[in-house]
């Protein structure tokens, strides 16, 4: 869990490449650091999994324990999420101790130039929402559209 959530935004860096969307090349850059470090390939697996699927809580928080901890405490970090289950003041605690260093809008500003920059590998994630509000002219591919556009005849 603590790998996992440390490093499960490491796919939004300059020093992490790929041309998958940026969770599943942080997920294989986290594999890649633990690798020959002495972790199961259990204990890989389930970090692989934290990274790559911490933005998208429908799936996992449905995995394996450790995982839908991990991705509980970083929508905790992320927008409050699930702060329901932490005692009255836990939070202002924690941020007290932790300050969030204008996390908001560096977030913000390391999302919209993914969007800029990579804009293929926002559609099918969270990036789309800050490329439709802050990027000009961004227009994100639509599932639908694949759909339609799907070279078949019916």
């Amino acid at each position: 869990v603590a790998i996992g959530t440390i490093l499960h935004d490491i796919g939004l860096t300059a020093g992490v490449p790929g041309s998958n969307r940026f969770e599943v090349n942080g997920a294989n850059a986290a594999r890649s650091f633990i690798t020959g470090r002495g972790l199961s390939d259990r204990r890989a697996q389930l970090i692989w999994d934290l990274v790559a699927l911490n933005s998208t809580p429908s799936l996992a928080l449905h995995k394996e324990p450790e995982v839908a901890v991990g991705t509980m405490g970083i929508g905790l970090d992320y927008g409050g999420f699930f702060r329901d289950v932490l005692q009255a003041g836990e939070v202002g605690r924690i941020v007290s101790a932790f300050p969030r260093l204008r996390m908001k809008d560096r977030f913000t500003g390391t999302c919209c130039r993914f969007v800029i920059e990579r804009p293929e590998t926002s559609h099918d994630n969270f990036l789309r929402d800050f490329g439709e509000r802050f990027v000009p002219g961004y227009k994100r591919s639509s599932t639908v559209d694949m759909l339609l556009d799907a070279p078949f005849d019916e």
